[in-house]
């Protein structure tokens, strides 16, 4: 060890952040057990509550549930209102316990013990370069990630996202060929599907878990114009004969988004129009910690999850969280053949859109 003098004020402030961010790994640990017991929900319709009511409400032990508000109020992720009882916000309500609010994000808590077991075999990934498929997550993976990006597709995908990219919806009322590539457990696909069923609506997707989310969501609506394809025994035709082709939050993910662009490119039509949703990023590491105040929490996610999918194979690009930013993605883009490629603002908090065109 050096024997560099330390500032006392400066190690306070050190051991702070650090024990700080323990603290906030406890919460997160505590607001994805809430989420599994459905407390926000219970909290959510109840108004302000003592640990007893809370507990005669869900048939739970008092004193757990006493022990989880202290917590959860100490946070201030419950509103504290005095004489024992607690609350959750009407903003707790939207980001903890709607489930079809745009804003609702308890399904990444719920993900994150999976997210943390993985460190367990990491140490490996560390020495060889070869990272983990999102299915090492388990189906809870799959879910979590499902119920963290479907808010979203549900509430504003049909509504306010296909009306600004041009000429898409008079497409598909008319009828054409869709693609989601990389379509997770299928709720944007679907979401679409209800909306213009004059078009037919394939999504292509590598992950075992997620696509038994997706046929058990499909098997819910019963539509017929969904079907959903194995990438490793059906990949995407090469005949050009899909007029919209999507790819949301998972080209950063990919071992090879340059090769499924190409295929993207050989899949679409030549009036094709592809509409690529992904995480905000810049192109500096400096960049994205000035401009990004997540920028901790989804390096920390790229480690766990986005890079090591993308170094899961020996030759994978490892793009990671933040590594697809717009001047990275409109090379691929023109890379893999698409002439026209521009930037689409939908005043999303976290994902960057682009539409491109061959």
């Amino acid at each position: 060890m050096s024997q560099r003098p330390i500032d006392s004020d400066k190690l306070k402030d050190y051991a702070k952040r650090v024990f700080g961010a323990l603290g906030g790994a406890m919460t997160s640990a505590l607001i994805g057990l809430g989420d599994r017991l459905g407390l926000f929900r219970v909290l959510s319709e109840s108004g302000p509550v003592t640990s007893q009511q809370l507990a005669d409400k869900t048939g739970l032990d008092e004193r757990w549930l006493r022990e989880w508000l202290y917590q959860q109020g100490a946070a201030g992720v419950l509103d504290y209102c005095g004489d024992g009882r607690f609350e959750l916000s009407a903003e707790g309500e939207a980001v903890l316990a709607d489930e079809n609010h745009p804003a609702f994000g308890a399904g990444f808590f719920a993900n994150l013990p999976g997210q943390l077991a993985v460190t367990e075999r990491l140490p490996e990934a560390f020495e060889t370069g070869l990272g983990l498929p999102y299915d090492a997550l388990g189906p809870d993976g799959a879910r979590g990630i499902e119920r963290g990006l479907a808010p979203w597709f549900r509430a504003l995908l049909v509504s306010r996202a296909l009306p600004r990219v041009d000429g898409v919806v008079a497409k598909l009322e008319a009828g054409a060929q869709v693609a989601d590539v990389g379509c997770g457990a299928g709720v944007a696909l679907l979401e679409m599907a209800k909306a213009f069923p004059a078009s037919e609506f394939h999504g292509y997707e590598l992950s075992a878990h997620a696509l038994d989310r997706a046929q058990a969501n499909l098997a819910e609506v019963a539509l017929p114009n969904v079907h959903f394809h194995d990438v490793a025994t059906e990949p995407l035709p090469e005949d050009g004969r899909f007029g919209f082709v999507t790819t949301f939050d998972c080209l950063h993910d990919m071992t090879r988004p340059d090769r499924v662009m190409a295929q993207i490119r050989k899949a679409i039509a030549r009036d094709g129009i592809w509409l690529i949703a992904d995480i905000k990023a810049k192109a500096s590491y400096e960049e994205n910690v000035e401009k990004n105040p997540m920028a901790a929490m989804m390096y920390g996610s790229s480690v766990l999850t986005c890079m090591s999918s993308a170094l899961s194979e020996p030759d994978g690009l490892g793009l990671g969280t933040l590594g697809f930013h717009p001047a990275l993605a409109a090379e691929m883009v023109r890379a893999a053949g698409f002439e026209r490629f521009e930037e689409l603002d939908l005043g999303h908090p976290v994902n960057a859109f682009y539409v491109a065109r061959p």
